[in-house]
């Protein structure tokens, strides 16, 4: 499973709908994602990438993880994973 499928699936899960229903133009707004479950979907990330997120719940849009869409999402782990080999 491709880093993008396994972010995908998590955040499917957190928003209760089905991964094809997720797209990586998606906003965690628009797939119904409140702030409990981008805090849940975060600690999943860290989880399934072994990764520590640069998160900060208060200030959701503030740092160098951008959770603006999935696709970014998923290029801020990608990026979090190369910077940890």
């Amino acid at each position: 499973m491709s880093i993008s499928d396994r972010v995908i699936a998590i955040i499917a899960e957190q928003a209760m709908l089905e991964p094809s229903d997720v797209t990586l133009d998606s906003s965690l707004e628009d797939l119904g994602v409140d702030s409990l479950g981008l805090v849940e979907s975060i600690f999943a990330i860290e989880e399934a990438f072994d990764i520590t997120v640069p998160f900060n719940a208060n200030e959701p849009s503030a740092g160098d993880f951008d959770i603006s869409t999935v696709g970014a999402i998923v290029a801020s782990v990608q990026r979090l994973i190369a910077e940890q080999s």
